[in-house]
């Protein structure tokens, strides 16, 4: 009930202005906080028993956890596999593996996924939750899904009704409102062999986040996404540097991107920083649009959505993310299996098919989006034969001091090269800091040549 009223009195101020227009209806919205959990996932637990119910995540923090420090302690670290599939006994789950999940048990005898106990570790902050409550009732989106409206900084869409929305939901997640880690990006090749594809110290930004931002809707020209990378290796492309913002609504200001290269000893426009543009700090494995298995502007998919299922994917995955040693880490044609953490989840599916006329390698993907966090775990990617090409996961911890799911260690397997990238690997520089933002002034273009100088 106490959530209820918070509901209708964090709302009232929108509809009074007969600005708001309902994304869901009332009695829908009703169900958040009752049967949904405040970010719309479903609060019980699953038929089989193996997703518990949700009760409000994980807020008592370990005891070997030190404040203020940026590594965390798996919370889990004595637990034990409660099932091992392998590619002689993947048929008995093939419902609930992604294709990408599949085609590694079928390629690869070494390949495997320990299944642990689920734990619904994310707990977003307050003010999140409330805002959330307010945009299931105001919340919308405009031109064609690709704009959005009206929503305050949360999960615009709770109880999302089109691909779009649960999209939105991805790009606008909570991740805390401003972070930075020093963090490497190995590729594992066709032979097997590995190598650095970039090292480099990134810091990111959510605005909308931001404690001290006015209240109210974000706007169309808002920034809502900031990223500054500087190189730190290897040797080829120390002093390299980029800066990425992206606004609300892409259409009306498109990503923008600029670049440093010391060997022009300039800061220069990079429009093609995004899309299906190869990523060089992946080696090319990875485009730019596939950080975070998916980022930027949704104007070249028409995306569906296709419900919500129970999947084993990446969760919890602290004894990995924290790994000290990238060699250990990136094995042989695939990560090594002894770190990834798999769990039984609810996501919600997304299928995302390449408009007509629109160009990019990939002419389907398939998304699955946490109903947790809001987080894309899992994604396949096909070519224009609509054969399975790549696919990706992305590694969830729980910031628990900082309340925020962190997927920075996210990758990227290219099944026709026989290659893999994973990067933000972290763990042998201490994980991540939740920081200040960073001034007006470090975030202009012009800040890059300082960054970037060798």
């Amino acid at each position: 009930m106490k959530f209820a009223k918070n509901l209708l009195t964090v709302t009232l101020a929108l509809v009074i202005g007969g600005a708001a227009h309902a994304a869901v209806s009332p009695e829908q919205a009703a169900k958040l906080g009752t049967s949904l959990t405040a970010v719309g996932a479903d609060k019980s637990a699953s038929a089989d028993g193996n997703i518990p119910a949700y009760t409000g995540g994980l807020t008592t923090i370990p005891a070997g956890y030190k404040a203020g420090d940026s590594f965390r302690p798996d919370p889990f670290e004595s637990e034990k596999p409660r099932a091992v599939i392998t590619g002689k006994n993947a048929a008995e789950y093939a419902d609930k593996l992604t294709a990408t999940t599949q085609e590694l048990l079928k390629r690869y005898p070494s390949f495997r996924v320990d299944v642990y106990p689920t734990h619904r570790t994310v707990a977003l902050p307050k003010r999140v939750l409330d805002n959330t409550a307010a945009n299931a009732l105001a919340a919308k989106t405009s031109d064609d899904g690709l704009a959005l409206e009206n929503a305050l900084p949360g999960v615009p869409f709770p109880i999302p009704a089109t691909g779009n929305e649960a999209m939105w939901n991805h790009l606008l997640r909570y991740q805390g409102a401003a972070m930075t880690n020093k963090y490497d990006t190995w590729v594992n090749d066709a032979t097997g062999s590995s190598s650095l594809a970039s090292s480099g110290v990134a810091a990111i930004e959510c605005p909308v986040y931001d404690p001290k931002r006015p209240a109210g809707p974000v706007t169309p020209e808002e920034t809502y996404y900031k990223l500054k990378l500087a190189y730190t290796g290897p040797a080829r492309r120390v002093g390299e540097s980029i800066l990425v913002l992206d606004a609300v609504n892409s259409l009306k200001q498109p990503r923008r991107a600029w670049q440093y290269l010391p060997g022009q000893r300039r800061v220069k426009l990079a429009p093609d920083l995004a899309y299906d543009t190869p990523n060089p700090g992946t080696s090319g494995v990875m485009t730019y649009d596939d950080t975070f298995l998916f980022n930027g502007a949704m104007d070249r998919y028409d995306f569906k959505l296709v419900g919500k299922k129970e999947m084993l994917v990446p969760y919890n995955t602290y004894k990995l993310n924290y790994h000290k040693n990238p060699a250990d880490i990136v094995t042989p044609k695939h990560l090594n299996p002894d770190l990834v953490r798999w769990e039984q989840h609810r996501v919600w599916v997304v299928d995302a098919t390449l408009k007509p006329g629109k160009r990019h390698i990939y002419s389907k993907r398939t998304f699955y989006i946490d109903e947790d966090s809001w987080t894309i775990l899992a994604s396949d990617e096909y070519d224009t034969r609509g054969q399975l090409y790549r696919g990706g996961f992305a590694h969830l911890t729980y910031s628990y001091d900082a309340q925020a799911p962190d997927t920075l260690n996210h990758m990227i397997y290219d099944f026709a090269a026989g290659t893999y990238s994973v990067t933000g690997l972290y763990g042998a520089y201490g994980g991540m800091s939740y920081i200040e933002p960073l001034s007006k002034a470090q975030w202009s273009p012009e800040s890059l040549a300082g960054t970037g100088i060798r």
